[in-house]
């Protein structure tokens, strides 16, 4: 797809925001997607830890931790993955669509097309999983406007990378069945082996290597050192914003080089 002779570049900034914005007012239109994606993990949450109770054991001592408390934060991890990972469909249906194919004639860089996107996903998923902090004292976490901040900065690292690794799922994929079969296969057991519903102590020895090179792992255990002061956690938060950090530039870049590398074509 080529752009017209002697056309003149946008910028940045403009595209990228006009994209983002784009993207924000689609997705709270479909009311059906806004319910779904903030129901569903809570059902989960509430069907999988009470189902457990306090059968779950912490870490340290004899006393036990009620599974509801220990499963909030994957539960926040998980909103965060599904609205990251399916508001990248719309890549898909924006090729069939057309629309996509309008926007790569027109005088945008491209990276102006994965930052509107990829911001435009990751606030989305930002403010859901923000907005599911009003269950936390529900789980007996009580947090001052300091650790909301650093959740709030979690949240956005996690939600940035996720996003932008659907982004580069999603962007060479003509069907939005064969992207629910790379979700299916690939990024459900990303989230399943991140320490969510099982302490990396208490797995196997292959799953603790698997869960340890895992960056939604890192994603969980800062959430949960920040929840609950004192429990025990795998890493030093530092080590683990530094990981989530390095894993969202990772990704960006990954799809930067996705969009410069593939160009879309009409959908058949």
């Amino acid at each position: 797809m080529t752009r017209p002779a002697g056309a003149t570049s946008a910028g940045v900034p403009l595209p990228a925001f006009t994209l983002w914005w784009r993207e924000i007012v689609r997705f709270y239109r479909q009311t059906g997607r806004v319910v779904g994606v903030l129901a569903s993990p809570v059902v989960f949450w509430l069907v999988i830890g009470s189902g457990f109770g306090t059968s779950f054991r912490s870490g340290n001592g004899g006393g036990q931790e009620h599974y509801l408390n220990y499963f909030f934060p994957g539960t926040l991890v998980m909103i965060v993955l599904f609205t990251s990972i399916f508001t990248m469909m719309s890549v898909i249906e924006d090729r069939k669509e057309g629309f996509l194919l309008s926007v790569l004639v027109a005088p945008v860089p491209r990276s102006a097309i994965v930052l509107g996107k990829v911001l435009g996903g990751t606030t989305l998923a930002a403010v859901q999983g923000m907005i599911f902090l009003i269950f936390a004292p529900f789980a007996q976490i009580h947090l001052a406007p300091v650790p909301v901040l650093l959740i709030a900065v979690v949240v956005f690292l996690v939600s940035f990378s996720l996003t932008a690794l659907g982004f580069s799922i999603a962007w060479p994929m003509d069907s939005s069945q064969a992207f629910h079969g790379i979700v299916n296969l690939f990024l459900i057991p990303l989230w399943l082996l991140s320490g969510a519903l099982f302490r990396i102590t208490t797995a196997s020895k292959w799953l603790q290597v698997i869960m340890r090179i895992n960056p939604l792992t890192y994603g969980v255990d800062a959430l949960r050192g920040i929840m609950y002061p004192g429990s025990d956690t795998n890493f030093p938060l530092p080590y683990d914003l530094a990981t989530l950090l390095l894993f969202s530039l990772v990704m960006f870049g990954l799809a930067l080089l996705m969009a410069n590398r593939r160009t879309t074509r009409p959908a058949a």
